[in-house]
């Protein structure tokens, strides 16, 4: 525009934009048709038939422990229990000493189990969130502690040196043996069934005096201590019991550890294994199936 004379600038303004708005429209119309093209060919070599079956993806599911662990969880928070959970590193003060289980104590070999440091271990049961709970919180309690143990023991079919827990409690004024036996009992025939047999035997616990083994009628062969064929039930060895939990009245000495008034207070305590209720509930005979990730196992449940 610089060597168009000035009075000719106008006029070669004009053309020169008239020029440009011509070159930009056939550019738009190129890409258009452009456009169309790429979007025909699409369609043509990525048609969809709307009329065959979807494809499926595969859809995981709750693994078999953790469906037994959240009923049983349910259950108890249906009659009032809350739901805490602690450390599975525990210090040997809450895992053992807070609960009655003095160092050299006899005991403890019912606990072997699996040091991190001298003083930490994996825990060897949830009873320490019962400890932790009663020194932060004061009674009334009624808590369930579910989650994870360790034990260093035999790897077989119905023993694994990791498995499950549900432990149990309840703190409160006049609190006796009959309410330990009408929970459990409850807790028992809601799981496996309303007409399921219950008994209560004397045992030995370090945490609770007295205490007591739960066992319910065999639900494989019915209580009976037979099979349907007459041989003798090898889950029950005959006896048409299965043992199922432990339990009893909380130990004034526990107490005592977390600074409660043992003439004042008085609770009771229980623990079962998932694995075992599971177990039962499903008839399986290996828990060594529960942890070895076959999906055609896991695909029943």
């Amino acid at each position: 525009m610089r060597e168009v004379p000035e009075a000719e600038r106008p006029a070669m303004g004009e053309l020169v934009n008239t020029i440009k708005a011509e070159v930009e429209g056939r550019i738009r119309e190129i890409r258009r048709r452009q456009g169309e093209t790429r979007l025909a060919r699409s369609l043509a070599e990525e048609s969809i038939d709307v009329t065959l079956p979807g494809t499926r993806f595969p859809r995981g599911r709750l693994h078999p422990i953790t469906q037994v662990m959240d009923e049983i969880v349910a259950i108890f928070v249906e009659m009032g229990f809350a739901v805490e959970e602690g450390p599975e590193i525990e210090d040997d003060y809450h895992n053992f000493e807070a609960l009655n289980i003095p160092r050299e104590h006899p005991a403890r070999d019912m606990h072997d189990t699996f040091f991190v440091s001298e003083d930490r271990v994996l825990r060897t049961h949830t009873s320490p969130v019962q400890i932790r709970v009663m020194e932060s919180q004061k009674p009334p309690l009624r808590v369930i502690a579910p989650g994870a143990v360790y034990r260093q023991g035999d790897d077989d079919m119905t023993h694994s040196p990791v498995f499950h827990q549900v432990e149990g409690f309840l703190v409160d004024e006049a609190i006796t043996f009959g309410d330990l036996k009408g929970v459990l009992s409850a807790f028992l025939r809601r799981f496996f069934g309303s007409d399921t047999r219950v008994r209560f035997r004397p045992s030995f616990f370090p945490f609770t005096e007295p205490s007591a083994e739960v066992d319910i009628g065999c639900v494989l062969c019915s209580a009976t201590g037979k099979n349907r064929d007459g041989s003798p039930c090898r889950v029950c060895k005959r006896s048409g019991w299965l043992e199922i939990l432990g339990s009893g009245m909380i130990d004034p000495n526990v107490f005592r550890f977390v600074g409660y008034d043992a003439e004042a207070l008085s609770g009771f305590a229980f623990g079962m294994g998932v694995e075992r209720l599971a177990m039962l509930r499903y008839g399986i005979a290996d828990i060594r199936l529960f942890y070895e990730n076959d999906l055609r196992f896991l695909r029943q449940f």
